[in-house]
């Protein structure tokens, strides 16, 4: 499953394709939520655009959002604090137009 609640937060694990043309939310794959962005993987560029692109979808603010693991993979664990699994899965599907 690509999203669970652990310690009050919601952990969403993505497997995330940078240096892409576009931003957003692709597609589940396997237990991950696939997610492109367009930074390029130096410097932490990719991470932070992947939890602005987050905050932007779920309506939290930026700090509420963070990588918790997988700082240097393309698979990562997201924290995403002040939500339920419900509202952050209703937000991602209405934002992205995907059928998960």
């Amino acid at each position: 499953m690509w999203l669970r609640e652990k310690d009050g937060a919601v952990i969403v694990t993505v497997l995330l394709q940078p240096r892409s043309s576009r931003d957003g939310v692709v597609e589940q794959q396997g237990d991950a939520l696939k997610v492109r962005v367009t930074a390029p993987p130096v410097d932490n560029q990719a991470n932070e655009k992947l939890c602005a692109l987050l905050s932007k979808l779920l309506g939290v603010g930026r700090t509420q959002v963070q990588v918790t693991g997988g700082h240097r993979s393309r698979r990562k664990q997201v924290r995403i604090a002040g939500s339920t699994p419900e509202d952050v899965r209703s937000k991602l599907i209405k934002g992205s137009g995907l059928h998960i």
